[in-house]
């Protein structure tokens, strides 16, 4: 039960950026299963491949609308969930840490949405809008593609630079994995051609995600510039400093949650068995989007606040 209770709590980055259905539900059963897999032998990316086709399964139960069908979709999406958290908490106890892995798990959860997207729209084409007698037909595909391409994705990924960019002043370049364009750049213009396929990929890729994050955050860009510039490196920020920027992050971090898997997971649930996905994606758009702009705007404002002070 110690070594349990020690575990689960080096697979929390922090308490700040934890949510707590993470911290009560996910982890706990994720390394329940860590436990499971490792006593089988079985590899994490063997782990995070499993949760691909949970998330398929996921996406074709949502097709339908009947409740057993919905039902089966959201026990599927919770196994891809826990098979996530699993992947992780496996590959540290078991020292199974790839390129692959870092490969995989990224794609896995761009896959599961996908099929949720493209299960949603063939649901509804056929269905009528509410209160017409005109079915979606084409516009269900155009909202799936706002909702999914101009909203979901931009707000996962400046989630994830956000949560990153706390854990760099809470714990330091070692507790975080604040990842520049230019590193990553860099890394794939040093991998020859030949036998480096996927690794020049996957740095092209990472690269250009870091890029679209960095692109969108030019007062923290100006910030850790100017940070760089006068204290090196980040053991040298002076503590006020980082408790500055950590008293304006933290709150900013529940909004971080919502902006990721679960809140998405829960309006997905109950807007299927309701047979009303199309409320989804309105949520994603509206309500989401206004949480994005706000995070965002307070983010830019509290670098610009501390840049004055340097």
């Amino acid at each position: 039960m110690n070594q349990f209770k020690e575990l689960l709590q080096t697979s929390f980055k922090s308490n700040d950026t934890e949510e707590w259905l993470d911290v009560y539900f996910t982890r706990p059963i994720g390394l329940v299963f860590a436990f499971m897999w490792k006593k089988l032998g079985v590899h994490p990316n063997a782990v995070t491949i499993l949760s691909m086709f949970f998330g398929m399964g996921a996406g074709y139960m949502f097709y339908f609308t009947d409740l057993c069908h919905n039902l089966g979709g959201i026990v599927l999406l919770m196994l891809a969930n826990f098979c996530d958290s699993t992947d992780g908490q496996l590959a540290r106890m078991t020292g199974k840490k790839t390129l692959w892995g870092r490969i995989l798990d990224g794609f896995a959860g761009d896959v599961w949405f996908f099929c949720i997207y493209l299960a949603i729209c063939l649901r509804l084409q056929h269905q009528p809008m509410p209160y017409t007698h005109t079915n979606w037909g084409i516009w269900i595909w155009m909202l799936a593609a706002i909702a999914g391409f101009l909203c979901h994705s931009p707000q996962s990924s400046l989630s994830d630079y956000y949560r990153q960019i706390h854990l760099f002043f809470l714990k330091g370049e070692a507790g975080s994995e604040l990842d520049s364009y230019a590193e990553q750049h860099s890394i794939y213009k040093s991998l020859s051609g030949k036998g480096n396929f996927w690794a020049k990929a996957f740095h092209y890729n990472y690269a250009c995600y870091c890029k679209s994050q960095e692109r969108r955050t030019p007062a923290f860009q100006r910030l850790f510039a100017l940070l760089k510039e006068q204290f090196g490196t980040s053991a040298a920020i002076p503590p006020h400093v980082r408790e500055q920027f950590l008293n304006g992050s933290r709150p900013l971090m529940k909004y971080t949650n919502i902006l990721t898997f679960n809140t998405r997971a829960v309006c997905i649930y109950v807007t299927c068995l309701l047979n009303c996905p199309w409320v989804y994606l309105f949520i994603e758009i509206t309500v989401m989007s206004c949480l994005y702009i706000y995070m965002h705007k307070c983010h830019e404002d509290l670098c610009v606040d501390i840049a004055k002070t340097l």
